[in-house]
């Protein structure tokens, strides 16, 4: 555009053929008018003077005649020769015109694949409100199948979510494409809300100590003790003072296959899909085979009882009465060598535990030992325990431990700090594991103590707000506990499993005293 041109333009739309004073009060905010799409902005009306309508016209004549670029510098100029307040009014009416729809745009454009992918980033209550957005926003959800893929995030990244849909049984519907077999987004949308009845059903189980028990009697003659055990969905494999290694069926509750080969008490173990590990009174640590029960191999190199085991990723570490802890590699079941032996407790070492970065251990000379897991050399140790240490776990940067000072106690495995002491068993504590809200412990009182782990790590919480329930079923001291998002399995000096279910309670389940339970009761020949 012509600067000549433009500057009469401006002139002309600035001054209207009108004196200066008329022009000041017509700026004035009392008589600018604005309009909305549509209503006025503030009720306040220009009154039609002189040749107005007919220089307003001859201005938009001209303006529709300019290119882009140039009807936008005229706009600027324009705009720059305004009040404040009339700035205000542009800004409101310029808004509305700046935003988009962009959900509804996508699909116009072929793209609904990426409205889809933007939406599936929100929660549960935002998919709600974006349902009732507008029909468009609806069917980009429903087409979309977004419910079905909220579920489905939920899945892979809660184990409380992955256990609901293997036990209740609509994983069949999750991770699959749509094809006729799945149902529509509704059955999503209806079953969410369903789920999360169930999560809180099962947390406020765990709160009130509602469960239903069943129990396995293991006794036979010469047993007087379940020193330790595992589980998965579908069996139980547990260790006794009777020297043996009997596998339980986890639904019937009957025993499967009795292992026999130890000549002491089967005092640790652990499996995974091709082997169980055990170790025992005997000295000896063994490695059978899963499916057939062979023995497929024998190592012999503690002096005493061997107290406890880990192995994960081709590393096993044991320890021993003797006071030191066997380092092994693993290449298979068959091909186990010694890679280092740790010394520098100085009473027997009755557990360990580790990962990629450390080594911990800790026995009854009251101390915890941090290793390095690459070089096996000695790290710190950690203080704290006035009596010797039974049991602990280890996870990340936190250590749990019980002693036989009948506390349990809270590590930075980092900084070697205490983070937290938890008293309210009345005799050893044996027996600790934790997940990412509780704690679960067992001691010689007999009793089972529940306890909230995100609280003991609050160092505001009041310590009698961390003991959510306390169990009261074995008639012995407590040995080994594991425990999920559903249920506890414990072992004790009284012969028994017991399987506490805080899933499938029934109506009349009681949060106090002792509950109904099934027994199943195993006599060895």
């Amino acid at each position: 555009m012509e600067p000549e041109m433009e500057d009469k333009t401006v002139e002309l739309m600035t001054t209207s053929g009108m004196e200066s004073q008329t022009l000041v009060d017509e700026l004035s905010p009392k008589k600018t008018l604005l309009k909305h799409n549509g209503p006025v902005m503030g009720s306040r009306k220009r009154p039609s003077e002189g040749n107005y309508e007919k220089e307003k016209e001859h201005c938009i004549a001209l303006f529709d005649q300019w290119s882009e670029a140039d009807q936008v510098e005229f706009v600027e100029r324009l705009i720059s020769r305004m009040c404040h307040y009339q700035h205000g009014h542009i800004n409101s009416y310029l808004k509305p015109m700046l935003q988009r729809d962009f959900i509804t745009a996508l699909p116009a454009q072929g793209l609904d694949h990426i409205a889809e992918n933007i939406l599936s980033f929100l929660d549960a209550r935002s998919l709600c409100a974006a349902e009732l957005v507008c029909k468009e926003w609806q069917r980009v959800i429903s087409e979309g199948m977004l419910w079905k893929k909220l579920i489905e995030r939920m899945v892979r990244t809660d184990p409380l979510w992955k256990g609901l849909s293997e036990r209740h049984q609509w994983e069949k519907y999750l991770f699959k494409n749509r094809t006729s077999e799945i149902p529509p987004n509704s059955y999503y949308h209806s079953l969410y809300p369903k789920i999360i009845q169930d999560i809180e059903t099962i947390e406020a189980n765990w709160r009130c100590g509602r469960h239903n028990l069943q129990r396995i009697q293991c006794r036979s003659e010469n047993s007087k003790g379940v020193y330790c055990l595992q589980y998965d969905d579908e069996k139980i494999i547990s260790g006794l003072r009777d020297n043996s290694i009997k596998i339980w069926d986890k639904q019937t509750l009957e025993c499967l296959k009795v292992l026999t080969g130890h000549t002491g008490s089967v005092l640790c173990l652990q499996y995974d899909e091709r082997v169980i590990v055990t170790g025992s009174s005997d000295s000896t640590v063994r490695v059978w085979e899963v499916t057939t029960g062979e023995v497929l191999n024998t190592l012999i190199h503690h002096n005493e009882a061997v107290l406890h085991l880990r192995f994960a990723n081709g590393l096993m570490v044991t320890c021993s009465k003797d006071r030191s802890i066997a380092v092994w590699d693993m290449a298979s079941p068959t091909d186990i060598s010694l890679r280092r032996v740790l010394v520098g407790h100085r009473a027997a070492v009755n557990v360990v535990d580790f990962d990629d970065k450390y080594i911990v251990s800790a026995s009854g000379d009251r101390t915890i030992k941090v290793w390095s897991t690459s070089t096996c050399e000695f790290v710190r140790t950690l203080n704290g325990h006035k009596r010797g240490i039974a049991c602990l776990q280890y996870r990340d940067r936190l250590v749990v431990s019980g002693s036989s000072d009948n506390t349990i106690r809270l590590w930075d495995i980092e900084c070697g700090a205490c983070l937290r002491v938890l008293e309210g068993h009345e005799e050893l504590v044996r027996c600790i594991r934790f997940d990412n809200k509780r704690i679960v412990s067992g001691a010689y009182d007999g009793k089972i103590k529940v306890w909230d782990l995100q609280a003991a790590l609050d160092p505001r919480a009041p310590a009698s707000t961390l003991c959510l329930r306390t169990l009261v079923e074995h008639s012995g001291r407590v040995f080994r506990l594991q425990f999920d998002e559903f249920q506890i399995i414990s072992s004790s000096h009284d012969d028994t499993i017991l399987i506490w279910d805080f899933l499938n309670v029934s109506p009349n389940g009681q949060s106090e005293g002792r509950s109904p339970s099934r027994t199943y009761t195993y006599i060895s020949r």
